[in-house]
């Protein structure tokens, strides 16, 4: 008898000026970029952990754009535009068997559709966070 997985954690939202930053934990892979890319505002160990008043939101949004998982994610609350999907897409395997994959995207989950610009899709198929990679597949040899 298989057991159901832990429900995904909410994604919180963090407001700073003309930026609203939105954190699905279930979905980061611990990429760094944005802790290396503004260390201010991202601080792991701090709580909160994300303060996008920090940095002004242009810079805010330049580092999330940088995140793969797309477990980052970002709302202009100062008339500006959200994010603008890479054109074309572009798709790259990794050497675990992630795919890395940026664009307009309208991706297929058990919840629906959901329209992304950023992901990491699992390539192994043994994921608990379908089709999101979580690195408890094969891939997590690799990590």
């Amino acid at each position: 008898m298989t057991s159901e997985p832990p429900p995904h954690p909410a994604t919180r939202s963090y407001d700073g000026e003309g930026i609203t930053v939105s954190y699905d934990a279930h979905r980061c892979q611990h990429a760094a970029e944005c802790v290396h890319g503004l260390p201010d505002v991202f601080q792991a160990g701090r709580r909160p952990w994300i303060m996008p008043e920090a940095a002004p939101a242009d810079e805010v949004a330049d580092v999330i754009r940088r995140c793969p998982s797309g477990a980052l994610q970002y709302h202009r609350t100062d008339g500006l535009a959200d994010e603008v999907p890479d054109v074309p897409t572009h798709v790259s395997l990794h050497g675990d068997g992630v795919l890395h994959v940026r664009g307009d995207l309208e991706v297929a989950t058990p919840e629906g559709p959901r329209r992304e610009t950023r992901v990491m899709l699992c390539g192994c198929g043994r994921t608990g966070n379908t089709p999101f990679c979580d690195h408890s597949g094969a891939c997590a040899d690799h990590v």
